[in-house]
């Protein structure tokens, strides 16, 4: 698992597995246009039935400029995660240099109604250098 998802966090038993790539049919670098899809993986370990409610993202860029996103859900969705389950999703995220990283926290409620934050692990963005 850790090949295919280098970056993960468990929090109250709900791990979150990141990959990301860079898609440079998506870039334009002579526009200053860097493009890159992360792959997310939650996994259910606990007991509970849980809830992914909304998202927090922290986004930095490669000049150190920081960007935040939040909002409902992901891709759409409020994924109900029963105990022993997971729920994958792809986004993407453009940046205006080549590097950066992204970090956050997703808000989840259980079957019981308690509420809480689970980490996105950190995870860097780079663009492979172009030769010409």
């Amino acid at each position: 698992m850790k090949a295919l998802f280098p970056h993960a966090e468990t929090t109250r038993g709900v791990t979150v597995r990141v990959s990301v790539s860079y898609l440079p049919e998506q870039s334009e670098p002579t526009r200053g246009r860097w493009f890159w899809a992360y792959h997310i993986r939650l996994e259910n370990a606990g007991d509970r039935t849980v809830q992914l409610l909304s998202r927090h993202w922290i986004i930095t860029d490669g000049r150190g400029a920081r960007h935040t996103v939040e909002g409902e859900g992901v891709v759409g969705e409020q994924p109900l995660i029963e105990p022993g389950a997971s729920f994958d999703y792809v986004s993407g995220c453009p940046l205006a240099t080549s590097s950066g990283a992204m970090q956050g926290s997703y808000r989840m409620v259980d079957d019981s109604g308690t509420t809480f934050d689970i980490a996105i692990p950190r995870f860097a963005l780079h663009a492979p250098a172009v030769t010409q």
